[in-house]
């Protein structure tokens, strides 16, 4: 929760393209929604993912797990667009050279 009391802002938004799945995620992803994130990347029979992370203003542990589980489910397949805040992220915890990584 924010200084407010309010939840942090977390927003999943999908576009099926044929066998392209793109997923848009805005605000934090952490230990509370860091299971939808996973869900929403996997819940489509798409071939392809391309998951766009810019406007991600927070990004932990739990993400990371996230995203390393959904880069399994779409081996080969995934493209990853990283806002700053999440590819330092993943820089400190050694993925930032991952083929799935854009830049």
């Amino acid at each position: 929760m924010d200084q407010q009391g309010a939840e942090p802002t977390f927003s999943a938004v999908t576009e099926v393209d044929g066998e392209q799945l793109s997923v848009r995620v805005s605000g934090e992803v952490d230990m509370s929604t860091a299971d939808r994130l996973y869900a929403t990347a996997t819940g489509s029979r798409a071939a392809f993912l391309t998951l766009d992370l810019r406007p991600v203003s927070f990004f932990d542990s739990a993400a990371i797990h996230a995203l390393v589980r959904i880069a399994e489910h779409y081996a080969g397949r995934l493209s990853v667009l990283p806002s700053r805040q999440v590819r330092r992220v993943l820089e400190i915890s050694g993925l930032g050279d991952q083929p799935w990584l854009t830049t």
